[in-house]
């Protein structure tokens, strides 16, 4: 998938996007020739729109693009087993992960829904859906919207069929649009306004309704080919009955959100952060020392303990990293960095290789953040950053036990 602008929508203002589109010609208005005073009158009534509370509830909506355990990750392509790991993350902090139609129905405020719910997307329609990711979803049971591209349909090669779409609608798929050829709307725009209406109605209005006819039920949702949003895409959009439409610009969604530009986490295989932060709701943030508090689910490129977000009972814990699947690594650029004492004498067994360090003093935050650094033998670093955080069980910490070096 053509996907320049990603990584800009990621971590750049939604202005760098408008750059990707000429900005439309200036219009000179008309200019009304002199009238005579009118006589003052009442001013008419303006009806009021309603607008749904805001409740506090704070959603998060990820988008993933294609899996393979075997092709190396960039930044479309997840590995199977992270994309596992991330599946695991989610069910093990609790974060409940809802279907399409009950965020829409929140959205509308039709429905209550637990904060920091998540909801899966899946952008195109690769073969490695079906193939790598649906099973692991249905075995968490785990519902997730594929947003699927007209022309990419039974494409043929590393396309899904029909046939495993419908199948996966049986076990927790819904379907929404990504149009119809998955152009961005640059070129089509600099044409002028004709054009360009034309072309929208086309991705919009004939992608949806192939969709609907093909796979049956309404599709009201749309993700945006590259997160490229125009305002010329919003009354046709609602011409058609799109209700929820997605960008590709990270953030939470609150019921306030404007439903034409709702944010979305898109999940790359390269930059693990992302994920952390799509799912991290800032409970580490400001927490007491009496308290265990939450912390994002996180995955590590190698095997950690304590493990990622585990909460332990100690607070003089072992911290280790097994680093016995690194190519290529120069033991004496390994660094281990543990929040609240900066660089610590971490010892590398060359047997196990296994790098780890004994706490030597009680850890007193409610959250401990651990960094592993190297380099191989050419002087790069690894690609994935080896980071991690876990908790201290306060009440358990606090209890009597065999006296420990301050």
């Amino acid at each position: 998938m053509k996907f320049a602008p990603l990584l800009l929508a990621l971590f750049l203002p939604l202005s760098l996007f408008a750059q990707q589109a000429a900005p439309a010609a200036p219009v000179t208005p008309p200019v009304s020739p002199p009238v005579a005073p009118a006589i003052p009158s009442a001013p008419a009534a303006v009806p009021e729109v309603p607008t749904v509370p805001d409740d506090g509830v704070r959603v998060s909506v990820l988008g993933y693009h294609d899996f393979s355990e075997t092709a190396p990750e960039t930044e479309m392509i997840i590995r199977t087993s992270k994309f596992r790991k991330q599946m695991e993350a989610i069910r093990n902090a609790g974060l409940p992960v809802i279907t399409m139609a009950d965020f829409q129905a929140w959205k509308r405020g039709e429905k209550e829904i637990a904060d920091k719910s998540i909801v899966i997307t899946i952008d195109d329609g690769w073969k490695a859906v079906y193939t790598d990711a649906y099973p692991i979803l249905k075995e968490f049971g785990f519902p997730f919207t594929l947003f699927l591209y007209k022309k990419y349909v039974d494409g043929g090669g590393k396309a899904l069929t029909t046939e495993m779409v419908k199948e996966m609608q049986k076990n927790g798929a819904t379907i929404g649009s990504h149009s119809v050829s998955h152009s961005y709307p640059g070129p089509h725009r600099r044409k002028g306004a004709e054009v360009y209406a034309k072309f929208l109605r086309m991705e919009l209005g004939d992608s949806k309704s192939f969709l609907e006819e093909k796979f049956g039920g309404r599709v009201t949702t749309f993700a945006y080919p590259g997160g490229i949003h125009t305002a010329e895409m919003d009354p046709i959009s609602k011409e058609f009955g799109y209700e929820h439409l997605f960008t590709v610009l990270p953030g939470k969604i609150r019921r306030s959100n404007n439903d034409q530009t709702l944010p979305r986490y898109i999940i790359l295989g390269t930059r693990d952060r992302v994920f952390e932060l799509a799912t991290g709701f800032n409970e580490v943030a400001g927490a007491s020392a009496g308290h265990n508090p939450e912390i994002a689910p996180q995955t590590t490129p190698f095997p950690v303990q304590p493990e990622p977000g585990a909460l332990v009972d100690s607070r003089l814990p072992r911290l280790s990293a097994d680093l016995s699947e690194v190519p290529d690594l120069d033991p004496k650029t390994l660094s281990m960095k543990v929040g609240g004492f900066g660089e610590v004498p971490a010892v590398y067994d060359e047997q196990s290789k296994s790098y780890s360090w004994q706490v030597n003093r009680r850890l007193r935050s409610p959250v401990c953040q651990v960094a592993v650094s190297w380099l191989d033998s050419k002087g790069k670093p690894p690609e994935v950053p080896l980071r991690w955080s876990f908790r201290i069980d306060a009440e358990a910490a606090y209890l009597p036990m065999a006296p420990e070096s301050e």
